[in-house]
């Protein structure tokens, strides 16, 4: 007769590959969150900076709205860049006559910005084009002040944050494995 299939190394070898791809599975998992938390951390100075763009541009220009959400836009660029552009369409095409429904369709159209940053653009969009220039720089600054408190809370721990992402995912992907063999 011909040769033999080894059925128990060649079910062991199957286990440990599946081993090996559940720990890798988990572990990519966790450095996924990591970068988000840095990608997070990056949108909101990135918003911080528009912020700081739009109140000189505000003060010293008068630039109207839609001009001024454009140049914060190419400026910027990103998934930051991409709401403020996106704002300045929907205000151009007068989607509506409240910035503030155009903010939330802006970030409609970019539903991937993290969270924290979406939270200050919805922030931003109640005082835009609301108020006199005081008004609006007030608002810009306020809008800031939020970004800023939020980017410090992202700040505080950071390091340990991201540590335990990887280092918790790795350890729950080799307990599964352990279980699996």
């Amino acid at each position: 007769a011909g040769p033999t299939l080894d059925r128990g190394g060649w079910t062991m070898s199957l286990r440990f590959f599946g081993a090996v791809l559940i720990v890798l599975g988990c572990g990519g998992f966790g450095a996924m969150l990591a970068r988000n938390d840095r990608l997070a951390e990056q949108s909101l100075r990135s918003l911080c900076a528009g912020l700081d763009l739009m109140s000189s541009e505000l003060q010293y220009r008068l630039t109207p709205l839609p001009d001024l959400c454009r140049m914060a836009g190419e400026e910027l660029g990103g998934g930051v860049g991409a709401v403020f552009s996106a704002l300045a369409m929907a205000l151009e095409d007068q989607i509506s006559p409240d910035v503030n429904a155009c903010m939330h369709a802006a970030l409609a159209k970019n539903p991937n910005l993290p969270e924290a940053t979406a939270a200050c653009f919805r922030i931003l969009g109640t005082s835009l084009g609301r108020f006199d220039l005081e008004g609006q720089l007030r608002g810009l600054d306020r809008t800031r002040t939020e970004c800023r408190e939020r980017l410090a809370e992202l700040a505080a721990g950071r390091d340990q944050r991201r540590r335990n992402y990887k280092t918790l995912s790795l350890c729950a992907g080799a307990a599964l494995a352990i279980l699996f063999l």
